[in-house]
């Protein structure tokens, strides 16, 4: 998925892929997933994709939904608690350096 934010460019397929976290699968109206991705320029997104019962649903009428999906940009600090609480430690320290 590719979007332009405020005169900014963000490409699911140029960006480095950090992580992802989800639930049920694609064809079930609860499905959602969320993947992490860092821009070369040192910038964070998320992209999420969901079915018509998820945070990602698009209203199309009068109690009528389908799914959809968004890209939303992240500073470091939202960056960093997305991942604290979505990816495992080695994913972590991969994406943001070690902790000791």
């Amino acid at each position: 998925m590719k979007r332009i934010i405020n005169g900014k460019k963000y490409d699911t397929d140029t960006a480095k892929n950090l992580g992802s976290a989800g639930y049920s699968h694609p064809g079930d109206f609860s499905f959602w997933q969320e993947t992490l991705y860092q821009k070369k320029t040192g910038e964070f997104f998320l992209h999420g994709v969901g079915g018509a019962m998820s945070k990602y649903a698009c209203r199309t009428g009068p109690d009528e939904w389908v799914g959809g999906e968004e890209i939303r940009p992240l500073t470091l600090e939202e960056a960093r608690k997305w991942a604290e609480e979505n990816l495992d430690a080695d994913e972590y320290e991969q994406a943001f350096g070690v902790i000791e």
